[in-house]
């Protein structure tokens, strides 16, 4: 888990970019490097989908869960 994470804020990215760009900065991080999502939802249908894509290649932790801001941190195994 690296200190200091990438931060992607995705509330400022139109809807059908934000998935585009989260996989983007996750491929791009090397073993160990984190991203730390920033949304104003729970993005928990992304994480259905980096489980289906990305088997086995993250872990995902909840920094904070709402109501009006959501920060998953995604750590790249």
């Amino acid at each position: 888990m690296s200190i200091n994470p990438v931060v992607l804020d995705v509330r400022v990215i139109p809807p059908r970019d934000k998935h585009p760009a989260i996989f983007r900065t996750f491929d791009g991080l090397d073993r160990g490097q984190s991203m730390l999502l920033v949304n104003d939802h729970d993005p928990l249908p992304l994480r259905y989908q980096l489980v289906a894509e990305r088997p086995d290649t993250f872990t995902w932790t909840y920094e904070e869960q709402g109501p009006e801001v959501w920060r998953v941190r995604i750590d790249r195994r």
